[in-house]
């Protein structure tokens, strides 16, 4: 009878929280929001922040999904960012995007509260580590296949991924609270 009791009470707060897979909906929202913000968005000084990587580390500091969703979050970051790319090799968005989500994933589960005062800073530092580990699997990806020189490599591709990262801490961090008050209300308002 217990038992009973406690899977109805789950049950309730599934539904008064939008239901069991109420992460898939603001991922993909989240996703979306991040293709177009891609699209349109222009560079600063020949950096332009990675969207995509932003909004799936939102969505993972919201969710907290497993390790095996977030690869699957990951997957669909890459299956977006292929045909929006500007890189000579999108297909390596197919091994850095599962990369970054799953190092989200991993810090966002097994860290506690990183915070600075009473600020919580855990979407930045997941924003930027995240950045840093997609970006460096796919600039060496694209090193290898394109044969690239390695003064390239370290003295170009490096800080850009660096950059991208810090653009990245900020905006995951800034958009980060907007997006936990949408996400905490409950679907039936």
């Amino acid at each position: 009878m217990e038992l009973q009791k406690n899977e109805t009470d789950l049950i309730i707060h599934e539904k008064t929280k939008g239901g069991r897979y109420r992460w898939v909906t603001i991922t993909t929202l989240l996703l979306a929001i991040g293709a177009i913000l891609h699209l349109v968005s222009p560079s600063i000084g020949g950096i332009t922040p990675n969207w995509t990587i932003a909004m799936y580390c939102i969505a993972i500091n919201l969710t907290k999904p497993t390790v095996k969703q977030s690869f699957g979050i990951g997957l669909v970051a890459a299956a977006i960012n292929i045909p929006t790319s500007k890189s000579a090799f999108p297909y390596g968005n197919l091994v850095s995007e599962p990369i970054g989500a799953i190092v989200c994933a991993l810090i966002v589960c097994l860290s506690y509260k990183i915070s600075v005062g009473n600020l919580n800073i855990k979407p930045a530092v997941t924003g930027f580590i995240s950045t840093v580990a997609s970006g460096m699997t796919f600039i060496t990806i694209l090193k290898v296949v394109l044969s690239l020189p390695m003064s390239v490599y370290l003295y170009a591709m490096i800080p850009v991924v660096f950059s991208v990262a810090a653009a990245n801490a900020a905006i995951t961090q800034i958009l980060y609270f907007p997006a936990k008050k949408l996400f905490d209300t409950k679907g039936d308002q």
